[in-house]
């Protein structure tokens, strides 16, 4: 510094142990601050734990948060409950625990739409890679392509090879706009190169309704949702979106025979909490649901349901998640699909 240059303002000096007083006093705070989390999450839970389904009371994902929340109850020793918060194919729910406090007692139950919505809604005003905190996979099941009885396909392939000989003539019904099976279609219009009609549905219900009637030529939803109309023979099944056959439906192909590519697409169900959920939480969570994927009752009903147990664990599920929305994202970019408002 040049002699002549005054300092402008100088700060005064601090007492002699001053600043050492003042980083003890400041450590001790957020030492203490540690130990009360640590407790906190020792005595985890020790009151009811919420369970949001961001989807309405009697479909598949408020029966599996059912499912979860007494069984979890049981494990835990504690009230479970669900909580029913829809709206926006999940978005509402979804926004409600993302702003919850994270404290272990607000549990979030994920499936498809979870990483399928914000990659095509602008205002779903979540991002699972920001503001949750993955516990564990819990199930994980495909799809299955169908068709009306009466158009001339017997699997995917034969579908593909007839729409791009009537480009536009066929039609797709789905459960909703940005769903998986709205975005199922998408991946497969964007790989082949064909051309059909995307018609949204409130529900997968509706769709199947349409679809037996002939409204409708092709949709894909889950196997329990299809399999009375495919078994009655009031619609045909094309293929599962696996590569091999599933166990349920063995006469149905799954995608490795039908040389199409990858066009792979798995439902799932797991569970995750709001960001910054204490580590000690989340890994009692984790272990909870562990034991409740080892019941055999629980086993029993995942596969009646055309599931199976997911691997368990947080990095497993970080990693499905990250993927499942990759893969999403970029369907989405590739068909220029964009919704406002579900």
């Amino acid at each position: 510094m040049n002699p002549s240059t005054k300092l402008l303002n100088p700060a005064p000096r601090p007492a002699k142990g001053g600043w050492s007083r003042r980083r003890m006093l400041v450590s001790a705070a957020a030492g203490a601050g540690l130990l009360a989390a640590g407790a906190r999450a020792s005595q985890y839970p020790d009151k009811p734990i919420k369970i949001v389904v961001p989807f309405a009371p009697g479909a598949g994902t408020d029966a599996m948060g059912r499912l979860l929340a007494q069984k979890l109850g049981e494990q835990l020793q504690v009230s479970v409950v669900v909580d029913n918060k829809t709206g926006a194919s999940g978005a509402v729910g979804t926004q409600w625990v993302a702003q919850s406090a994270a404290d272990g007692y607000t549990l979030l139950l994920v499936a498809a739409p979870y990483t399928t919505v914000p990659t095509v809604l602008p205002t779903a005003g979540y991002d699972p890679l920001v503001h949750f905190s993955n516990i564990s996979m819990v199930a994980q099941g495909p799809l299955m392509w169908a068709c009306h009885k009466d158009l001339p396909v017997n699997n995917l392939a034969d579908l593909v090879a007839y729409a791009k000989t009537r480009p536009g003539q066929l039609n797709y019904g789905s459960a909703g706009a940005g769903g998986i099976n709205h975005l199922v279609l998408e991946q497969l219009k964007a790989q082949q190169g064909v051309s059909i009609v995307h018609i949204p549905y409130r529900g997968i219900a509706p769709a199947t309704v349409d679809l037996v009637g002939g409204q409708i030529h092709v949709l894909t939803g889950t196997i329990p949702a299809l399999a009375p109309f495919v078994r009655d023979g009031r619609i045909k099944a094309l293929a599962v979106t696996t590569g091999q056959r599933h166990p349920l439906f063995p006469q149905v192909p799954g995608l490795a025979e039908q040389n199409l590519g990858d066009l792979t697409a798995l439902n799932y169900f797991g569970l995750v909490a709001p960001k910054g959920t204490p580590s000690a939480v989340v890994e009692r969570l984790n272990q909870a649901l562990l034991r409740v994927t080892a019941l055999p009752d629980v086993q029993a009903r995942l596969k009646s349901d055309a599931l199976d147990v997911a691997p368990a664990g947080v990095a497993h599920m970080d990693q499905f998640i990250r993927s499942d929305l990759s893969a999403w994202q970029k369907v989405v970019r590739q068909q220029g699909i964009r919704i406002e408002q579900l």
